[in-house]
């Protein structure tokens, strides 16, 4: 999928996106985590969390809504951009930090990260992707390795607030 591609798809869900990070934010967690996300392939409970973390270049604060998993202990979110031809600045904003905070429902944490390769990555995707098979889409639609990121927790922190963020998501 060509980055152009990929930006419309975001276009047509960016109301959606941001419509569910408010909601997500000012419920402090009880709506937004489990949704409905058939309409764009994925599952009737689709679960999310919110990712917390500072840009790498602007030094804000972001706070983005992402689908993710449970593998062995760690919370995994894909870094799929749509299956674009570049990685979302998120994914570039934590692997710069090499930590992270985030929200799952009504409770928030401090994590370290990592970003599996090889045999793990495989593992990792198939699990994801059987999961939420709209990302075996995306990577057929780039040429990029799609990376995954598993967030391992260190220590419960308080809940996000709408006023936490100083930038707003990027797409």
């Amino acid at each position: 999928m060509s980055d152009d591609t990929s930006a419309e798809l975001r276009d047509t869900r960016k109301d959606w996106a941001t419509e569910h990070r408010e909601m997500y934010l000012q419920s402090g967690g009880a709506k937004g985590h489990i949704m409905d996300i058939t309409a764009v392939g994925g599952p009737k409970f689709g679960t999310h969390l919110l990712l917390k973390y500072t840009g790498r270049k602007s030094g804000k604060v972001f706070i983005t809504p992402l689908c993710y998993g449970a593998v062995g202990g760690e919370v995994v979110v894909v870094a799929s951009k749509g299956g674009a031809d570049k990685h979302p600045e998120w994914y570039l904003n934590l692997i710069a930090a090499g930590e992270v905070d985030f929200q799952i429902g009504t409770q928030a944490f401090h994590a370290t990260l990592r970003v599996p390769d090889g045999a793990e990555h495989d593992r990792v995707w198939a699990h994801m992707a059987d999961f939420y098979p709209f990302y075996t889409n995306y990577q057929a639609s780039t040429e990029r390795r799609i990376p995954l990121v598993m967030m391992k927790v260190v220590e419960e922190i308080p809940v996000f607030k709408e006023s936490d963020a100083t930038g707003m998501r990027q797409y």
